[in-house]
């Protein structure tokens, strides 16, 4: 779904890293790691999607190298409405659900949302059949309760917060960004 969508955008889609102005990474927590160290070795800067892997390595890289756990701008919306809720209510707790094959748990979505909200929020990991990319924050306070829900249906949700990386990728600082909410 990502390689039509940055194409019709007017992106030209390479092989190697030689002729790269930037790569795009979504692979998997195994590979993704090696990728990243061989795009910053080669000079180029990165946009990456992929959740399971360590990042602090290139808080410090020559080049830029972009991570986002989502690329929903919604997503990238509900963990902002979040951190401020989380100023004004007692309690949280995050759901999030995802198809079987998604392989961390909990997601990266889940854990930087938490992270905004104070690090100390508990989070709920369910994967199921019939799922595709589901998170709910739930909030409560004397005589109320707020939930902020993102879903995903479609991966081509993930194409308008790639293209917007890719985009002011150049006007980021060299080493590590995160989070898809620094380019709002």
């Amino acid at each position: 779904m990502l390689g039509p969508g940055l194409e019709a955008a007017g992106h030209v889609l390479v092989d190697g890293l030689g002729d790269a102005e930037a790569m795009v990474d979504f692979t998997r927590p195994d590979a993704v790691l090696a990728n990243v160290r061989a795009a910053v070795a080669a000079g180029v800067p990165s946009v990456v999607g992929t959740t399971g892997w360590e990042t602090g390595e290139f808080a410090a890289a020559p080049v830029t190298v972009f991570y986002a756990p989502n690329f929903a701008i919604g997503a990238a919306l509900m963990m902002r409405f979040a951190e401020e809720a989380a100023r004004h209510l007692d309690g949280a707790e995050i759901v999030e659900l995802h198809h079987p094959a998604k392989l961390d748990a909990p997601s990266g979505t889940a854990k930087l949302t938490a992270a905004r909200m104070g690090g100390d929020v508990p989070i709920h990991s369910i994967r199921l059949p019939g799922l595709s990319a589901h998170q709910e924050v739930i909030l409560g306070g004397p005589g109320q309760v707020l939930t902020i829900r993102h879903d995903v249906t479609s991966r081509e949700a993930y194409t308008p917060g790639v293209l917007l990386a890719l985009e002011r990728l150049p006007t980021l600082p060299p080493g590590l960004t995160v989070g898809l909410d620094a380019l709002l």
